[in-house]
């Protein structure tokens, strides 16, 4: 049986841990040769010992520029092509109206918004026609949720970019979508008060909190030829969360 990905090499920024490590996971076990990134080497190492094998870790921040450029030297070196583009690199943090800083919006902005645009532009001259680049989103970019307005604003954005990027990238057939995830088990979700988190969960129509494994699949399916004819969609993995 042949496999979703065979040959292909894909990059996947915040790749050390959570969905993105996930999703790594996936890609070669799928036969994928896959580059991470991510800031911290010692999460980086853990993450390639958890993958095994057809992986390279490059560390870096992905807001740098310079970073982002070694990144796509160290691919180039070693593959000198990509067909995949994951921007998964983000965070967030609750700030309710009239206790926003600037800190806290540039914060968000700088991580969410302005490097999954420059890890995406920075990937095109190795990008092959006929690439896919998926953009990490949220049911965040659509529904009000309280007291992370600027988080909200930022997967709005990415939202924005996958429908523009559509249309930009169409003469070279690069398909551009975003997966959406409702409240997922991640090593960011620990940082949230376990009230919210029940508060999450009882806003999922499943009734519970995702895995980070529930979003690397349909990341396969983005990723690969089983999407063919899909591009500019929001596709929500979200237990129906942002659906009712």
């Amino acid at each position: 049986m042949s496999k979703k990905l065979e040959g292909k090499v894909a990059v996947i920024t915040g790749g050390s841990t959570g969905i993105g490590l996930a999703t790594a996971k996936r890609f070669v076990e799928e036969g994928a040769y896959v580059f991470i990134t991510g800031r911290r080497q010692a999460e980086l190492d853990a993450a390639v010992k958890a993958i095994g094998r057809n992986v390279t870790a490059v560390q870096g921040d992905v807001t740098k520029p310079a970073d982002l450029d070694r990144l796509y030297a160290t691919i180039k070196s070693q593959k000198g092509q990509l067909d995949v583009v994951f921007a998964n690199a983000g965070y967030g943090e609750f700030a309710a109206i009239g206790e926003i800083t600037d800190e806290h919006f540039d914060k968000l902005f700088n991580l969410n918004v302005k490097a999954a645009l420059f890890t995406v532009q920075k990937a095109l001259p190795l990008l092959k026609d006929g690439g896919s680049i998926i953009l990490t989103g949220s049911v965040a970019g659509s529904k009000g949720l309280g007291t992370f307005g600027v988080y909200n604003a930022t997967k709005a954005a990415i939202r924005s970019f996958a429908r523009t990027w559509t249309v930009d990238l169409k003469a070279r057939k690069i398909r551009v979508n975003v997966i959406s995830p409702g409240p997922i088990d991640t090593p960011l979700l620990g940082e949230v008060p376990q009230e919210a988190k029940n508060g999450f969960a009882s806003a999922v129509p499943l009734g519970r909190i995702g895995d980070a494994d529930e979003i690397a699949k349909p990341a396969v399916f983005l990723a690969s030829d089983d999407s063919s004819y899909i591009t500019g969609v929001e596709l929500y993995v979200d237990g129906g969360m942002a659906q009712v």
